[in-house]
């Protein structure tokens, strides 16, 4: 059963590709800044990659009101969570649900924060890239969703499935939502210092930083409670040999944009001291993309 309106709050690469998709058979506004949200009304939304298509979406700058029985699609950069969700809060209804896409571990908490324990809010781990090409433009590359389990995720893997988004619902969520981090823990912040595609992180030359990070992931990981499969290091080297897109990270930095650091190898630092156990080589690529960051 589809909701009454889906609403994708911070329409980027990653969020316009899921709203275009969804858009086929639901009613869907994706939520973005000026000059994209323009080009999209204007000319439609033009998705090339694994699927070439022209979408007929609306677009807005912000929400103006919030239907019974909604879907949020929250897709900003981690650390804009609050400062979206604040200027909504008080439109938002109790049967509103809030799905989480983005990177990273403390999400959820600090969507709760701001709206409280009465709305359903929910992880979706996203295994696809997107890259935003232009205003009105994205390039994409297929995968799944993955969902953790709450009272409506059935219905969302229903609704996604059929418009294209390979979705599914897992038993061992918070296993593969840190399988996830330590992906993006290795390939953000390398492809972000380095300037490369994802899968020109997977030399050679780089195996024993790429192993370094996984290792302190999985100590602190182990500290959490996270039990972690025993060939990892293979098993991301093998992933990311398979991603040809630029990394959000990279995609940040290039726009002159605050990363998602302090969500990625940053919690890994931070959980760290809170175990007392030493990540050394993470605590030094959070000093180094915050350098770069400071520079623009």
């Amino acid at each position: 059963m589809s909701f009454q309106e889906i609403f994708v709050l911070g329409a980027g690469a990653v969020g316009s590709s899921y709203g275009a998709l969804l858009s086929r058979k639901n009613d869907v506004t994706l939520v973005g800044r000026k000059n994209h949200v323009e080009a999209i009304n204007t000319k439609g939304l033009e998705i090339s990659g694994d699927i070439k298509e022209r979408f007929s979406v609306k677009a807005d700058t912000k929400i103006k009101k919030i239907p019974s029985d909604t879907l949020i699609l929250l897709t900003t950069k981690a650390h804009d969570s609050a400062k979206a969700l604040t200027t909504i809060r008080n439109l938002l209804k109790n049967n509103t649900v809030i799905l989480i896409l983005q990177n990273g571990l403390g999400n959820k908490e600090a969507v709760k924060r701001v709206v409280g324990d009465k709305i359903e809010v929910l992880r979706g781990l996203v295994m696809m890239g997107a890259e935003f090409s232009g205003p009105g433009k994205i390039t994409f590359w297929n995968g799944e969703t993955v969902l953790e389990q709450t009272e409506s995720d059935e219905r969302i893997a229903e609704l996604f499935n059929k418009d294209g988004l390979k979705t599914r619902v897992s038993n061992e969520f918070e296993r593969e939502l840190w399988n996830k981090l330590i992906v993006n823990c290795v390939v953000n912040s390398l492809t972000a210092i380095l300037r490369v595609r994802d899968n020109e992180t997977a030399v050679d030359a780089l195996k024993g930083v790429r192993h370094g990070i996984i290792e302190e992931c999985v100590e602190v990981g182990r500290a959490e409670g996270i039990v972690l499969e025993s060939n990892l290091k293979e098993s991301v080297d093998k992933k990311i040999l398979q991603y040809t897109n630029f990394s959000s990270m990279y995609q940040d930095l290039m726009k002159k944009k605050k990363t998602e650091i302090d969500f990625l190898n940053g919690k890994i630092v931070e959980l760290g001291r809170k175990h007392h156990i030493a990540t050394p080589i993470n605590e030094t690529l959070v000093s180094l993309i915050k350098s770069l960051e400071a520079k623009q």
